[in-house]
Formats: C-alpha cells, structure tokens, sequence
C-alpha cells in the first residue's frame, strides 16, 4: 500500500505545572538587565561538557560576587509557565520569547530560600556528573535524599528551571528522563553504548531510549510514522501485525502524555527520514491535548521548542467527525464532564488552533456533542475495525487533517 502516501503531496505543514509559592520579582520583558536569551533555539542539541560547567561556574561566581559585596544572593529565572512569555510559530511550535518575565528566586526570604539552597545542590551534582561524564534520572537525584527534596515534582521543576536558565538542553546536563515510551515496527540503530537495536525482528515493542541524543545509525524502510495514546490501542496493533500489513511504519506510544525520551524520539524520526507522523488519539479533549504536546509542545518547555515540538504532525484519528460517519452509536459515547468541558474551551483559545481551520472544525463539533469517544468504540463495529478497516482506509484515502 506504498501508493496510499502520495509523494506529490506536501507533509511540510508549516500543561502547566504549579509551584509553590515564592519570593520572587517578576522583571517585565523588554528589561535589559531582566534575563538572557531563553530558547534553546540557536543552540545545538549537544552542549560540550566544558560550556555546561561554564556556565555553572558563572551562577556560582554571582552568588560569591553578591555575598562578597553583602547583598542577598538571588537566581534569576523565566516564567516558564506564563501564557505571556509564549508565542506560537507554526513552524516550530510554542516557543517562549527572547525577553521574557523572570522571576528572583531569593536566598533572604524565607518562603523561597529553601528552592534558593535546592537549586544550589543539584547544581552542584549536575556539576559533579559532568565533570565525571556520569549520568543520572529525576528519580535518582531525588532518592539520593528524599527528605531533602520533598517531592519528586520539586526536583522536576527545579531541573526544568536549571535547564532554562542556563540554556542548555537537561540531557547535556547529564540528566536523564525514566522513559516509559515504547517504539516498534520498521526501525533500527544503534545506542550509544554500541548496543544495536532492531524493532523490526522484536516480537515485542522496545523500549524507548534513556538517552535518544546518543543514538545513531538509524536505517528504516518505513513509509510513515504512527503515534498511539494508549498503551492498550498500540499492544492490539502490535498483535494485530499492523507496521507489517498495511504499509511498512514505524508505531510509537508515550502510554499516555509523552516523556521526555518518546518526544524526542519523535523528533529524531522527523530529523532523519522526513516521512509522515499521524496520530491515533482518543476522541476527547485529553487526547487533543496529548496531540497538541507531540506537535507544538508545551507551555513548561517552551524554551526547548525546537528539539521536542514537530508541527508537521497531522491528526489521523479518532476524529469526531469519524463518529457520525460511521454511525456510532451515541449509546457507546461518554458524556463530558466538566473537566472535559474546562480542557476543550482552554485548548480553543489556544494560538495554533486559529491556523488549524479543519481543528478548529472538528473541536466545535465534539464541543457542541459534548460527548466523547475511545478509540477502544470501533470495536463496537468489529473487533478488528481498528487495524483492518478504519486505519487502512484512512491511509489510502487521506483521512488526516
């Protein structure tokens, strides 16, 4: 079914976290003294490790400078989460500003200085991992001392902070996600470490890279790549043989909202072979959303726009136009809620969704319904609809917007 993806046509189309409450100076945008350039985008995805300890050296060197001239040492960083500090470009996503608002986390103040002095430490065991050329999770920085930290989520977001701050990519700070991805079809490379992998020969899906920066030799034949929400939809399609029957593809699931490691993955696959990338999501707002992450990023990460966001993603399915074509029963469809209804208007108003006319369409139509549907629904036609039928088809005939 090669012919079912025309060449002549043009696939080049051009969740914010809480934190607690600080002490902090929201320098507005436009200040020259407010902060440096924030988006990694002139920056190479790999950052030598003797700029990574640099560029410590120099946070370090300021908190020396304001403790010698006996002011209260303060770490300066961008409103990652601030719908203010974003703008969108279609062809790279949500990406943040060059001037935006920042915040002081300050060492005199004691709602903040406690994130003053965890900023400080891992700092200083980023700076220990690079100089050794070790590597560590979130989860292990945060079990090298569970009372220290608190929460998983403060380590999170302190890592994150870091990362933006210094403008250089987590994985050059030697800081690696838990990968919870899978990836399987007609795919093989080779890690960093020599290992050579073949998801095509792999009876079972393979387990996204730890470290995707340090893959290479990546060979594929395959004439397209397929993103899956669900754990479940991408386990059936992998039984069904799906990436061998249709067409030769590669699948890719994050199980849910994407790590790190599986959004990379999907940019690596875009980077070096150029081929189509559909989604498969669930006919509700949290499946829109999860689409929205993989194809123009997110608010949080904004500053790494550039190497997670691909916009040439296009949306395959579950469409909700796709239920009243096919005459699903509105006994199988679950009524909204009020969260549903929360998420959907928030993600109308969205700048992207003004460039995504036919998006646009199918919102206003799954709004008005005010029902949603699992892609789990087409079983209700056949128990093999999915794989057989309704993917097929959509692929030979262009059913993608």
């Amino acid at each position: 079914m090669a012919s079912s993806l025309p060449e002549e046509l043009d696939w080049s189309v051009p969740a914010v976290m809480g934190e607690r409450s600080v002490c902090s100076t929201e320098v507005p945008a436009g200040n020259k003294a407010s902060f440096r350039k924030t988006s990694l985008s002139g920056r190479d995805s790999h950052v030598p490790s003797s700029e990574v300890l640099e560029a410590i050296e120099n946070v370090i060197q300021g908190v020396l400078q304001s403790l010698a001239q006996k002011k209260a040492p303060v770490l300066t960083v961008a409103n990652r989460t601030d719908w203010r500090n974003i703008e969108f470009k279609d062809s790279v996503g949500l990406q943040m500003i060059p001037r935006c608002t920042t915040k002081q986390i300050r060492s005199d103040c004691p709602q903040s200085a406690p994130r003053f002095a965890l900023m400080l430490k891992i700092l200083s065991m980023i700076y220990k991992m690079v100089q050794s050329n070790t590597y560590a999770t979130k989860r292990d920085i945060y079990y090298s001392d569970t009372l220290l930290f608190g929460s998983q989520s403060a380590v999170d977001h302190i890592i994150n902070d870091i990362s933006c701050m210094l403008k250089i990519p987590r994985r050059s700070l030697h800081i690696l996600s838990t990968t919870k991805g899978f990836v399987a079809g007609h795919l093989s490379y080779t890690e960093e470490d020599g290992t050579k992998v073949n998801c095509t020969c792999s009876a079972t899906a393979v387990s996204v890279p730890s470290n995707v920066q340090g893959i290479k030799n990546l060979i594929s034949h395959a004439k397209f790549v397929l993103i899956v929400e669900k754990d479940a939809t991408f386990q059936r399609l992998l039984d069904d043989d799906f990436f061998n029957k249709v067409s030769p593809c590669i699948m890719v699931t994050g199980r849910g909202v994407p790590d790190l490691n599986t959004r990379l993955l999907v940019r690596k696959l875009w980077d070096s072979f150029q081929i189509p990338i559909f989604s498969l999501m669930d006919a509700d707002p949290h499946g829109v959303e999860i689409m929205c992450v993989y194809k123009y990023g997110s608010v949080s990460m904004s500053f790494e726009a550039h190497h997670l966001a691909v916009p040439s993603i296009k949306w395959l399915g579950l469409l909700p136009s796709d239920l009243k074509r096919l005459n699903i029963s509105k006994d199988a469809l679950i009524p909204f809620t009020k969260q549903d209804q929360n998420k959907l208007a928030s993600i109308q108003k969205r700048p992207y969704i003004a460039c995504q006319p036919l998006w646009k369409k199918e919102l206003e139509m799954m709004a008005a319904s005010k029902l949603k549907a699992e892609i789990q629904v087409l079983t209700s036609l056949s128990q093999d609809y999915l794989s057989r039928v309704y993917l097929p088809n959509k692929l030979q005939f262009g059913g993608w917007i």
